[in-house]
């Protein structure tokens, strides 16, 4: 697998970050340009939150796992002025839209852009001791904790009383999240929240009837057969699964471990495009009409978390099921995906495979799933390697 390896070393290293390094910065005003066409070209000038927090941490991560390579610090630090100044209101919470001079445009009703600003912000303290980020990042995460049971607050479009279907991104987030903030919080929180979120992914959102995990169930964990309630998200499971292996791996639960890729492996079984490959957006679980009207798109992030997760699995597992369906993800998605003229990835194709959209960022796309996910695929590679 080692020739693997190298692949998505080079393809980090001179094909992605570069893009972003020499289109996204806003030199004028800080923060991160996202709207990039494909060729790296702006096309819209709004600052998306979540994605500002992302970019904070990939360069972040990069700097200190990678190389301490200083233009990645000082962009990092450039997008935390941004937001430390321009990207809260006055309770504390994170805008999710501002425009390009930091002015609010979309109130704080997605808890996701408080995700990751607090991620970003704790990665950004570990390679500069700057003791404002630390402290923001805990307020941050001490916001998420008390808003999780009500993400949207105020915002939340639902009546109170009905249906009250809980989703399972927020559960997936805070997996991960914690394990990525770990180094300025308590350790008892840490301990406490895993075993939650552990609780969570694999017995309330699994559904053991249909053997994989729902986007949203009933308070008490049920199967709802509603819109919402059949939705699958074969993307969201399969990346969940890998946040879940890094916790079993570091808890040595190797029941909780094999479980991780037992469920990654069925939901790559059933999201998985017998006609034209690759992996549907989304699924019903009763194979009812779908409401999402982009379901059989093929997305840059399913496929790369993908990628992660069964090079995760073989490493921590060596189950050779991870390693077959390793190399049948990237034969569909480095020819699809990777844009070999101006580098970078396209994000959106059709079923047939094609690109739907050449655009390389946007309102959802930024500097994050693709380095992430390249980094991490080249260091689970080179570990098995090694132990093998």
């Amino acid at each position: 697998m080692i020739h693997y390896a190298e692949k998505y070393k080079q393809e980090l290293i001179q094909r992605v970050l570069p893009f972003w390094e020499n289109n996204s910065v806003d030199k004028k005003h800080g923060g991160f340009f996202t709207c990039l066409d494909r060729q790296g070209r702006v096309f819209d000038t709004d600052k998306f939150m979540w994605l500002q927090g992302r970019q904070i941490w990939t360069l972040s991560m990069m700097y200190d796992k990678w190389d301490s390579y200083q233009p990645w610090k000082e962009m990092a630090i450039c997008g935390a002025d941004f937001i430390l100044k321009h990207g809260r209101d006055a309770q504390g919470d994170w805008y999710f839209a501002l425009t390009e001079d930091g002015h609010p445009l979309v109130q704080p009703y997605n808890i996701f852009s408080d995700c990751f600003a607090g991620m970003g912000l704790g990665a950004l303290y570990k390679i500069t001791g700057a003791d404002e980020y630390a402290e923001v990042a805990r307020q941050t995460f001490s916001r998420i904790l008390g808003r999780r049971n009500n993400p949207k607050g105020h915002y939340d479009k639902g009546v109170a009383g009905t249906r009250g279907l809980k989703g399972f991104a927020l559960p997936m987030i805070l997996s991960n999240l914690a394990l990525e903030l770990e180094h300025i919080l308590d350790p008892s929180i840490i301990r406490e929240l895993t075993d939650e979120v552990i609780h969570e992914v694999t017995e309330v959102f699994y559904q053991r009837e249909y053997g994989l995990i729902m986007e949203h169930v009933q308070q008490d964990g049920t199967f709802s057969d509603t819109f919402e309630g059949r939705l699958v998200n074969p993307g969201h499971i399969i990346e969940a699964m890998w946040f879940m292996m890094d916790v079993a791996y570091r808890k040595q639960d190797a029941p909780l471990m094999q479980r991780c890729v037992d469920i990654a492996i069925q939901a790559l079984e059933f999201g998985w495009d017998a006609r034209y490959g690759g992996i549907f957006y989304f699924q019903d679980i009763l194979q009812k009409p779908m409401q999402q009207l982009e379901w059989d798109q093929k997305l840059w992030w399913v496929h790369l978390e993908a990628l992660v997760c069964m090079a995760k699995g073989l490493h921590y597992t060596g189950d050779e099921r991870c390693k077959v369906w390793f190399e049948k993800l990237d034969a569909y998605t480095f020819p699809r995906f990777s844009d070999p003229k101006y580098g970078e990835w396209f994000g959106y194709l059709t079923r047939q495979g094609e690109p739907l959209l050449t655009l390389k960022g946007g309102k959802w796309k930024g500097c994050f799933h693709v380095p992430r996910a390249l980094l991490k695929v080249y260091e689970a590679l080179t570990a098995y390697e090694k132990r093998s």
